[in-house]
C-alpha cells in the first residue's frame, strides 16, 4: 500500500523502517524529440513526453515500492514525486516515502 498521507486509515503504523526511493532519469529518442519539436511549434499536449512522463513515474514508483519490500514494509507512507531536468533531454524522475509495517487499528 502506497499513500500520500502521514497515515493509512484503519491501520496503525507499527514500526518505521525508514526512508525509501526509487529513481528514474529518461531520455526521447531522436524521432520523438523530433515529434515533440514538430508539436511544440503549434502549440498543445506533447503526447511524446506525456507518455514519456508517465512510465518514467510507474517505473520510479515500482522501484520504491521494491526498495521498501527489500526492507521488509507492507506500507509507504508520506510518499512524493520529485522531477529535474538533468539537460535539455534527460528528465529525473524520483519517487520517495516512508516505509512502515502497518497492522489493522483494532479501534476502528
Amino acid at each position: 500500500m502506497v499513500v500520500s498521507s502521514n497515515y493509512v486509515p484503519g491501520y496503525k503504523a507499527v514500526k518505521t523502517l525508514g526512508f525509501v526511493y526509487g529513481l528514474t532519469v529518461r531520455s526521447r529518442g531522436l524521432g520523438g524529440q523530433i515529434g515533440a519539436g514538430i508539436r511544440s511549434a503549434f502549440g498543445g499536449e506533447i503526447k511524446e513526453y506525456v507518455k514519456m512522463m508517465e512510465h518514467a513515474r510507474e517505473e520510479a514508483l515500482n522501484r520504491m515500492v521494491d526498495h521498501a519490500r527489500s526492507m521488509g514494509a507492507n506500507a509507504i507512507i508520506s510518499s512524493r514525486f520529485d522531477s529535474d531536468e538533468i539537460s535539455d533531454i534527460m528528465q529525473e524522475i524520483l519517487a520517495y516515502g516512508t516505509a512502515v509495517i502497518i497492522e489493522e487499528d483494532a479501534k476502528e
